[in-house]
């Protein structure tokens, strides 16, 4: 279907701003879009930015589909095969591995060596990356970290650490205090993938955390015990809640907000339940996960969604140009903001909604994480590894002296799974 809905008056001159360019980049012919975005806000937010896209390139035949989002995870090998559309909406890392394996992403490497691209888009480039070439662009994320009761830490004379003694340190005395140092809620199992991604990535780096998402290191490697040894030091000290196997992520809100637990490492999303439970923001902040390894640098876990040109796509110049439309600065800004996307900008240039915690996390993702940018355990890892290894991750939260058995286990899951 065609988008007919008013361009916003930001958009408009965002438009205006790019009129010289488009019309030394005349597009014609027929521009077919798939979406995901079913839900309302993202929808809407979609279709106003296809329509401003329309308007500087009036030659251009833009017919845009919606498919739940659901529907689309089942339907999108079968489109991409058969009538395939120019553009179409995914997700980053091992989300796509599967279609560029294949063969039915396109390689847009060629946009990634723009400067526009090449600078501002520079976090989110290890996502888009496989085998050394990039298959999409990003047009919005959102970051985790670590929310903490700051008037907690203020009433036990803490600060945010900035390493793994000083966030031990810290959580001994909430402890002490009678505190978990967090909650957490693993009955859903991936909240577990959360802490393991972290502590991986802080002890071994973005490199190893995603050779062993592709299989090339063994659970048994000595590099990844580390890493749970790490993870056992705070398991051993008291640092989560207990039973915590029995809640959702959101059955675990009550113990941060009722002050029973100091901290929580979560996505962006949580803020909103926070405040909404009613903690203010004078009470709640946000610091990034402290460095392990000194000799790593710091990476993130950011959900990524993308857009991609099908390589059975028909019309890849004026899908090129839609990319390359998306990711830029002042699209960025308008499409992320709090009344559309309400996530993070991609593009470092960007600006970003007047919130504490979205403008955080856009400072640590833009300019803080050097190191790369995860998509999340069960994002990076192929499905029946990511469920049986988070499964083994809730099992060694609870009964952690069962690591050598989940290991053990996890090694022959994933000689099965990437044989």
């Amino acid at each position: 279907m065609r988008s007919m809905m008013k361009a916003s008056v930001a958009a408009l001159a965002m438009a205006v701003a790019s009129q010289s360019f488009a019309e030394s980049h005349a597009l014609s012919g027929d521009l077919k879009i798939f979406l995901d975005t079913s839900n309302p806000a993202p929808r809407a937010t979609m279709e106003a930015m296809i329509a401003d896209f329309a308007e500087m390139h009036p030659d251009l035949n833009i017919e845009t589909t919606v498919i739940d989002r659901e529907a689309y995870k089942t339907q999108i090998r079968n489109f991409l095969t058969a009538d395939s559309p120019d553009v179409a909406t995914w997700y980053a890392a091992n989300r796509m591995k599967p279609y560029v394996d294949a063969g039915l992403f396109e390689d847009v490497s060629d946009l990634w060596m723009e400067p526009e691209i090449a600078e501002n888009l520079a976090s989110t480039k290890g996502a888009m990356t496989i085998d050394g070439k990039q298959w999409g662009v990003p047009y919005t994320y959102y970051q985790w970290g670590i929310y903490y009761r700051k008037d907690i830490y203020e009433e036990l004379g803490l600060s945010e650490p900035s390493n793994w003694d000083e966030m031990k340190s810290n959580c001994q005395a909430i402890v002490d205090s009678g505190r978990a140092c967090y909650t957490i809620g693993t009955k859903f199992l991936w909240t577990a993938g959360g802490w393991f991604d972290y502590l991986n990535l802080r002890t071994n780096g973005f490199d190893h955390h995603m050779s062993l998402a592709a299989g090339e290191i063994k659970w048994t490697d000595d590099s990844v015990r580390q890493t749970f040894a790490n993870w056992r030091e705070l398991i051993d000290m008291g640092a989560f809640v207990e039973n915590h196997q029995n809640y959702s992520w959101q059955e675990a809100l009550p113990f941060m907000v009722n002050g029973d637990a100091a901290a929580y490492l979560m996505g962006n999303f949580a803020v909103a339940p926070l405040r909404e439970a009613g903690l203010t923001d004078d009470q709640l902040d946000f610091y990034q996960f402290p460095v392990i390894n000194p000799d790593v640098a710091l990476a993130e876990d950011a959900p990524t969604d993308t857009f991609h040109i099908p390589a059975n796509a028909s019309n890849k110049e004026a899908a090129r140009e839609f990319l390359r439309y998306v990711v830029s600065a002042d699209v960025q800004t308008e499409i992320n903001n709090g009344s559309n996307l309400g996530q993070l900008p991609v593009n470092a240039a960007a600006s970003v909604d007047d919130d504490k915690f979205l403008n955080q996390g856009f400072e640590m993702l833009s300019s803080n994480s050097p190191g790369g940018v995860a998509q999340f355990f069960d994002r990076d890892y192929p499905a029946e590894m990511a469920a049986e290894a988070m499964q083994g991750l809730q099992e060694f939260m609870v009964f952690p002296d069962n690591l050598d058995d989940i290991l053990a286990r996890l090694d022959k899951v994933q000689e099965r799974v990437y044989k």
